[in-house]
């Protein structure tokens, strides 16, 4: 054979015989080749698009042309595939700086088609600070105003407790029986002089009457502020029926304001130590109290609650009818040293003793009737 005409490749065991194809430009050494992998069929190639804008700046090869039969041989390493086309923006879109959100951006009031981007964070977390500062000031207004409102209504439940027990005394002397405020037998343990223990037992209740004769003319205008709703008297006397003492409970119409001036003015004007303003005897008739009047009065007490509208008193004396000229309050007759008759016959003595007791027996029974069941 002449000329320059190289001859033709081998056979391949692969494909079958065909024509030479043209002279290919030398090619440049390249890395070891590698056996060439099975292609698989190509499937058709769909239309092609429409060519990206020239801005992107993006070089895409030119598809190479492809034998009939859609198998292309090579010897040398495959080509990479090409890159994916990008994927479509929007012209105005910019890469946005970054920022950190609490929560989702508002977004009313943006138009559509525009960039949304949240608040920054130092204006949200300012905002959310005022917000939170202004709960508090109200949540502590609505506090304040509710104990102000309490504090200046005298609310609360213990008040509203006090008030029950304080109406609930006021209602005792036509709902509880005598004998639970003046039991037929009363136990002095520790009432008398040197803490000896005295017995009283009850002799007569005084009938259902107003407080026109129950008291002094002085005593009597001293307790009108607070009224006289009712009064409740009965008459002891001692385990040796030688001492007889009246005890009273004066229910008053005043309320725990009117009760506690009262107080104040008793105790400030020392009108429970006048002998001129003392509570009167029940003389019980065909009883060894018959002679009890008021010149037989030795000795006395008298108490102005503030919880109960309740007056507690009591008075003692002789049982012979003997008259006492100088009668004692029983804080001055049961104090240590005393030397008057009334003192030295503990008339003071029963006085108390009887009244602390009586009106125990009194707060027993509010205690009762407020007593909520479990």
């Amino acid at each position: 054979m002449g000329s320059d005409t190289p001859p033709p490749p081998a056979p391949s065991s692969r494909f079958p015989d065909t024509p030479p194809a043209p002279a290919a430009p030398p090619v440049p050494p390249a890395r070891p080749a590698r056996p060439a992998p099975t292609v698989p069929p190509v499937p058709p190639v769909p239309p092609a698009r429409p060519a990206p804008p020239a801005s992107d700046g993006v070089h895409r090869p030119r598809p190479r042309p492809r034998p009939d039969g859609g198998i292309v041989e090579t010897t040398g390493p495959l080509p990479p595939p090409p890159p994916a086309p990008p994927a479509p923006s929007s012209p105005a879109a910019a890469p946005a700086r970054p920022y950190v959100t609490l929560g989702r951006p508002e977004t009313s009031g943006i138009p559509e088609g525009r960039p949304r981007r949240p608040h920054p964070l130092g204006e949200r977390i300012r905002t959310r600070a005022a917000a939170a500062a202004a709960c508090l000031v109200l949540g502590a207004g609505l506090l304040g105003g509710a104990v102000t409102g309490s504090w200046l209504t005298g609310g609360g439940a213990d008040e509203d407790g006090a008030r029950t027990a304080y109406s609930a005394a006021g209602d005792l002397w036509h709902s509880l029986p005598v004998d639970r405020l003046f039991p037929p037998t009363v136990d002095g343990e520790g009432a008398g002089p040197g803490g000896s223990d005295r017995t009283w037992t009850r002799i007569a209740v005084a009938p259902d009457t107003g407080c026109r004769d129950a008291f002094d003319p002085l005593l009597r205008k001293a307790l009108a502020p607070v009224g006289c709703l009712r009064l409740l008297r009965a008459t002891y006397t001692d385990a040796t029926r030688s001492h007889v003492t009246t005890v009273g409970l004066l229910f008053t119409r005043a309320d725990a304001t009117a009760m506690a001036a009262l107080r104040t003015r008793v105790e400030a004007q020392g009108l429970d130590r006048r002998p001129d303003l003392m509570p009167r005897p029940y003389a019980a008739k065909d009883t060894v109290a018959a002679d009890f009047g008021d010149a037989q009065r030795a000795s006395w007490t008298l108490s102005v609650l503030t919880d109960a509208p309740v007056v507690v008193y009591a008075v003692s004396g002789f049982a012979d009818g003997r008259t006492v000229t100088d009668p004692q309050p029983a804080a001055k007759a049961t104090a240590s040293g005393a030397t008057s008759a009334p003192a030295q016959a503990g008339l003071g003595h029963e006085a108390k003793g009887l009244a602390d007791r009586v009106e125990r027996r009194l707060r027993t029974a509010v205690a009762s009737a407020t007593e909520k069941p479990s």
